[in-house]
Formats: structure tokens, sequence, C-alpha cells
């Protein structure tokens, strides 16, 4: 037993789950890979093969995932194993010998050139330029904003449908946060998809450098620097390039990564960062409803410092970007139940519940990969006292708790592969616990999975 200790304490586990010898843990990791493709596959093969008019209701024609069975290659092809195998082959390494600045810039980098050669898998314009400028997107809207002011003031009442100024899907089902960035960006110059589509990778990218300085802020940089390769190749960056959500996950992380950062200062450096926390995670709720239940991570980091002092400063800031958007015209709240309504409009009142209030967790797998599955198995330990112990995983189970208040609402009746994007990243973290010495396996098993979607499907984001 003492050598299992030894071991852990040199890899980074900081004494968790030291209980347990070595097989013990392979087991627990192989146990929880094959829940997670055992859940995945029943959600697969339940409308595709057991029940075919379910296949009809759920909207879905490669369940769980909204996308379509076409498999294909692309220009971004052979770049995305190329980069690929160099961050299997390097990462490792380099995440253990690299200085922060250095390791932060590799991490960003390295996932920005990964997500935009994913995108490039579907072709320049249907995976890249195209992605944002579909009919029921936000940039079909953006000619038609004459005046942000106006836009603001008038949101609400065009979010119902059957209306003949009802706004399209996806501006209808955000708050105005949304289609105000991209307007902004269009008047800066910067319209059309392309330029939208290059905003969201790289905003997007960097929520991985968000989520190294939250953990490592919270006192444990070993776990910090063997969470980056898996950061790197996060199966989630298939949805990231292109979709709004990546820019919306990017938002929320860096809130997050800031309320750490204001933990553990202190005086007035506390006091400004929590207030930047608190405006970025305030203005990230006008631009996903969802956004809402970052709080509930934001949460998990305050309680891992063990320490509420950012918590006023931090509500102040999230209130100065309610006003503004109050005073601008749109009540979140108004907003919000028009969007309930809007929501039970379309497609979601047909689809069952009963299937995705499961399938949404098995999606959620296919984003994170099953060594975010072995993570997250290895966070749960017996007692339930010891979860609690370590910072990172309480980070992790904030993730967990955001995803399952979000499922039993029942207002993410599917597409949650993007929607569940700000939560899932934080699930990441469990990652930190796989040993060092099979980081490479575990990340071949990531790529793999990004790669096979990508190249299998045709996904819709």
């Amino acid at each position: 037993m003492a050598d299992t200790v030894t071991e852990d304490e040199r890899e980074g586990h900081n004494g968790a789950d030291v209980a347990a010898p070595r097989p013990v843990r392979l087991r627990r990791d192989i146990v929880s890979v094959c829940i997670a493709v055992l859940l995945v596959s029943v959600a697969a093969l339940v409308p595709l093969v057991f029940d075919r008019t379910l296949l009809a209701r759920i909207f879905a024609e490669a369940p769980p995932l909204f996308a379509y069975w076409m498999p294909h290659t692309g220009p971004g092809t052979v770049p995305a194993i190329v980069i690929a195998v160099l961050a299997v082959v390097a990462m490792p390494a380099l995440a253990q010998r690299l200085s922060w600045v250095w390791l932060y810039a590799v991490t960003w980098a390295w996932a920005l050139a990964w997500t935009v050669s994913l995108a490039l898998i579907d072709g320049p314009q249907r995976g890249y330029a195209g992605r944002l400028e579909r009919p029921d997107e936000y940039l079909s809207e953006v000619s038609g904003v004459a005046s942000i002011p106006t836009m603001l003031r008038e949101f609400a009442d065009r979010i119902v449908d059957g209306q003949p100024d009802s706004w399209t899907t996806h501006v209808s089902g955000h708050p105005p946060g949304a289609l105000l960035s991209f307007v902004v960006l269009d008047r800066m110059g910067l319209g059309g998809g392309a330029w939208a589509g290059t905003w969201c990778i790289v905003t997007g990218t960097s929520a991985a450098v968000a989520v190294l300085i939250a953990v490592r802020r919270l006192g444990d940089e070993r776990w910090a620097r063997r969470c980056a390769p898996f950061l790197v190749l996060f199966p989630g960056w298939v949805w990231v390039g292109v979709s709004a959500d990546g820019y919306f996950m990017a938002v929320a992380a860096w809130g997050v990564a800031l309320i750490a950062v204001a933990a553990t200062e202190r005086g007035w450096r506390r006091a400004l960062w929590a207030t930047v926390a608190g405006v970025l995670l305030g203005f990230g709720i006008f631009l996903s409803y969802g956004l809402i239940l970052v709080g509930v991570v934001a949460l998990a980091v305050l309680l891992a410092a063990r320490t509420a002092r950012p918590l006023p400063w931090a509500c102040a800031g999230a209130l100065i970007a309610v006003v503004a958007f109050w005073a601008s015209g749109f009540w979140w709240l108004d907003g919000y139940h028009l969007v309930v309504e809007r929501y039970y409009q379309g497609i979601a009142s047909d689809r069952p519940f009963a299937y995705w209030g499961w399938a949404n967790l098995a999606a959620t797998l296919c984003v994170l990969g099953p060594a975010a599955a072995a993570g997250v198995g290895r966070a749960f330990r017996w007692p339930p006292r010891r979860m609690w112990h370590s910072a990172p995983t309480v980070l992790l189970l904030g993730g967990l708790a955001a995803i399952v208040i979000a499922d039993l609402s029942a207002l993410s009746k599917a597409e949650t592969e993007r929607i569940w994007l700000p939560f899932s990243l934080w699930v990441m973290v469990g990652t930190g616990l796989l040993p060092i010495r099979h980081q490479r396996i575990w990340l071949v098993l990531q790529a793999t999975l990004a790669l096979l979607v990508n190249h299998l499907l045709l996904t819709y984001w």
C-alpha cells in the first residue's frame, strides 16, 4: 500500500483515492467506460432498431446526436489526424515541462488548430463559413437590425412564433446578447459567416485556458497540468467549430475562472476580479438562458476555495449586466417565460422526454469522451465525504450538477451536445485523476471519438 500511495502522490493525485490499489482503479475505469458506451449504444439502437416510430418523434436521424449519417472526408481530414497524433505524442510531456504562460498559449493554439481542422472536414463552406448563415441562425437577422436600441427594446415582443416579425429559431430561443454580439461584429467590419465562425472558434477554444487557470488557482497545479492534454483533444471541439455555443461557453468559462482568481486574491484585487467575473457571468445569461446554471459551477469554485468573500462583488458585477439590459428595454424574466412558450410551439412539444431525459446524457458523453467517463468514475469515492477533499473534484461535481438540473428542466430535449458545452467543459477536470503513464492511451481514444463523429456524421452544428 505504501508503494501505491507514493506513486499517486508523484502523479498528482494529492492523496485522492489512495485507499484503492492500482488493479481496483483500473477496473473502475473499465466499468465507467463500459457504462458510458452502453448508454450511448442503447440511445442509438432503441430508435434505429427497436422502435422506428420513435425515430420520427425524436427528430434526430443519428441519435442521440442531432446529425445525419454521412461518411465523408474533407480538406481538414489529414490536418486533423496529424494534429491529433502530434498532441498524443507531445502534449503529455509538454504539459509537465512548459512554464505556465507557454502552457496556456500552447493549449489554446493546439485546441484552436484542431478545432479548425475538425470543422474543415465538412468543407470550407459547409463546415465553416456557412454554418452560421443558415436561415434559422443569428446572421440571418443581422441585416434587419437598423437600430440596436430598438432591437433591444422590441426583442421580447418578437419571441413568440406565429407573428409576421417573429425572430428566427435561434434568435428567438436566446436572449438578445447573442444577436447583439453578431450585430456588433458586423458593424466592426467583421460580417458574414467566415468572421462569425472564426469568432466562435477563437473565443470558444480559449475556454481551455480558463479551465487551467481555475484549477491552478484552486491550489492544484499538478492536476491542471494533467488536464491540459485532454483539454486540447476535448471531443466537444467538434461542436465548438462552428456554433455560437462555443462563444457562450467561453464567456461562462472565463467568468468561472475569474471567480477562482478572486477567491485566491486579497483586498482590492479580489474585489476587482470578482466584479469582472460577475459582469461576464451576468452577460452570459443574456447569451443563453441556460447559462444561469453556470452559477452552480461558480458556487462550486467558492466551495472548493472555502470562501464566500468574492460573492458580493460578483453579484454586484452581474447586476451591472442585468441593469444594463433592463435599462435598454429587455427584462430577462419576461424573455425567459416567452421563450418557454416559443420552445413548445416547435418540435419540442413532440420530442418525448421519456427518451431524451436519459438520451441527453448519452449525447453529452459523446462530447466528453471515454477519458472523462473514467475520470468521473474515479471522482466518485466512498464514503461520499471524500469527494469534497479535492478542489478540482468539487469543480467536476459542479459541472455534473448543472447538467442534471438542465436535464430535469425538460427544456433541453436533444441537441445537448452543443447546449451543455458550458457545463460539460468542467466535467473534463476529472481527467486529471487518470495516471500519467496511461495518458496517451486515453488521448488516442478521445481523438478517435472526435474523428469518427466528424467523419461518419454530418453534425448540424
